[in-house]
This record gives structure tokens, sequence and C-alpha cells, in this order.
């Protein structure tokens, strides 16, 4: 087996994408098991995010979540370009992206994907997903305040509708894969029991903090693979998703013990746990030397049982994107949207 890691011209370490581990879709498509994340919050420009990607990409990286409203597809798309100029081949991409919440019509799905293909200059998807469940559509850089005009709640024969429209880009070989994002258990069972085409992957929020034991093993036990936002705790969230009770993964004293042992960043010891345990992380940075200790981290030596018993019982249930701004009601609670009492909320 080759080492890890390898030198490149500029003398940064790289690591060799063929030992990062891999996710076995129920079609029997192989996911890199850990990706990067695209989202920039109200940050960090479409420049920045574009750059990191290409830089990832050199640096072994070859699994990457895009989407729409994260306004930097289009650069991306320039950075694909020079990635697969260098060598890299289509195929060795695994490439995501999503439908944002204003194009839930029948008639925008396919268009909705066309645009982000054209946009990121492919000419199709390893992963298309439904961004959220919720037609809910709210402005960039809003507060925690906004709502639509037109906010409803997640109405299942609506959704099969927008559904439907997913898999016809199966069909038209737009996407090879579809999935959903921020669903919960109730709303699986209704999609599952109605799909031609299944989910091939959930992505929702996981890190230490936030396990969701019950929703991640309902999608593991359906041949669903679970791709983790936030999975070190998402320091870089928009202030919308900031409140006084949230906690900061990175700064709990087992993980930051497990990080010291191991001479690693605690963000590091947070990837390294969703990969052994499970899950996609899809870990956001625009440091290359961030996302390199990531990848580095996912290929050496793994955590110990003990460390992964001791990180699975520091779970604080505590949700960091909370989704207020999906809210159908003026003065509902963002709890309405999650189906904690194991029902949909009308």
């Amino acid at each position: 087996m080759s080492h890890p890691l390898k030198p490149v011209l500029d003398g940064r370490e790289t690591v060799d994408p063929n030992l990062v581990p891999r996710r076995i879709l129920h079609t029997g498509a192989q996911m890199p098991a850990i990706g990067l994340g695209t989202f920039g919050s109200d940050h960090v420009s479409a420049e920045q995010v574009a750059e990191a990607v290409n830089a990832a990409a050199a640096i072994g990286y070859r699994h990457f979540d895009c989407a729409s409203v994260y306004g930097n597809e289009a650069r991306i798309g320039e950075s694909f370009r020079q990635i697969m100029a260098s060598g890299i081949g289509r195929r060795e991409l695994w490439v995501a992206s999503k439908l944002w919440n204003d194009k839930h019509a029948e008639s925008d799905v396919v268009p909705a994907c066309r645009q982000s293909l054209q946009h990121l200059g492919l000419d199709y998807l390893d992963m298309y997903l439904v961004h959220w469940p919720f037609p809910n559509f709210h402005p960039p850089g809003c507060d925690v305040s906004s709502r639509s005009p037109n906010a409803r709640p997640y109405v299942h024969q609506e959704f099969i509708k927008t559904w439907r429209q997913m898999e016809k880009l199966v069909e038209l070989g737009l996407t090879r894969h579809i999935g959903t994002s921020n669903m919960t258990i109730p709303k699986l069972e209704l999609l599952l029991g109605d799909a031609r085409i299944r989910p091939a992957v959930n992505e929702m929020e996981l890190h230490p903090h936030f396990q969701q034991p019950e929703l991640f093993d309902y999608v593991r036990r359906h041949g669903i693979e679970p791709v983790g936002f936030c999975p070190v705790g998402s320091p870089g969230r928009p202030d919308r998703d900031r409140t006084p009770q949230d906690t900061v993964d990175t700064a709990d004293p087992v993980i930051v013990r497990i990080a010291r042992r191991l001479g690693v960043h605690p963000a590091v010891i947070c990837v390294k746990w969703a990969v052994q345990r499970g899950q996609t992380p899809i870990p956001f940075s625009v440091n290359p030397n961030n996302f390199l200790a990531n990848l580095r981290g996912v290929v050496s030596q793994p955590l110990t049982i003990g460390d992964m018993r001791d990180i699975g019982a520091i779970d604080r249930n505590c949700r960091l994107i909370k989704g207020q701004v999906f809210l159908w009601k003026a003065e509902q609670s963002w709890e309405a949207l999650w189906d904690l009492n194991g029902a949909i909320e009308s």
C-alpha cells in the first residue's frame, strides 16, 4: 500500500485519494467518505471558495458539496475546468448540488438542475438533493425573523410532485443519484412509500454535540447514506443561526483531550469520529492547512474504541441550524420544522 502522504511541487503534502474510505450507495456507486463543503456563509467570497476547491483537489479531495443558493457555482465551475485540465478525470470527482426552495414547482426542477450543471461546467452530477423539504424562500443575508409571505408547511402531495421531477433528472442522465436534505423520519417514511427512485443520501446536521442517533440509524437501516454538515460545529455559520444556548464541539473536554493526545486540532477529531461512525462529513474551510489536516486525519490511525465510546457520550442534542427562516407562521418556534413529536406539523 502506498503511503498516504506524498510531497507536491509547492512542498505541501497531499493525501492519496485512493486511501480515502468510500461509501457504497444502493446503486453500487462509491462515494468518497469525506467531502469539501462550499457554503461560504455570509463572510467568504465566491472567489475564495473556488480557490479552496482547486487547492483541495490538488491535496487529494475528490468529493465536493455544492448548491445553487450558495451563489458560487459559476466560480467553482472554473475551478473544475482547471482541475480536469490538470489530469484529474471527471469520473474521479464526486460532485453534488442542490435544488433550492424557490424551485420546487414541477416546471422548475429540470431547468434548475441544468442551470447548476451549466455553472459548474459539467455534463452530469453525481448527486442532486432537495435542499430543504419546504418551498419557503428567504433572501440571502436575511435575519432570523425573515418569513416568506407565501410560506407553507410540508405537504407531501406537493413534495412528491417535486420528487417525480427529481426522478426525471436521473432518467435524463443529468444526475446519477438523487437525495434529500434536512428531512425527518416522518417525512422520509412518506417519501420511501411513494418514491420510484429512493434517495441515495440524506444530508443532515451531524457533529459530536448533535448526533441524531434515531435518524442516523433510520437512514442507514433503509440503505440511505447519511451525509453530515456542520461536522465540527460550524464556527462560521451565519449570525441568524446562532443562539445563546449553542455549544462548541471543538471546546468539549473529551474532544480536546483526544486531540492533545494525537497532536491535532480538535476539529480533526470531529471529522475522524464522523467517518469512523459511518457518516460522510463535508467540512468547509478555505484554509489549505485545515482541509489538509482533516483529510490526513481520515487516512491516519483510527480513533480507539474508547475514544469512540467517549465521543458518543457527549451528545447534547444541540441543533445549530434551526431553520427559523423556513417557518410558515409568525409566532412559531423552530421545533415545528423537525417533527419532534413524531408527526409532521401542518
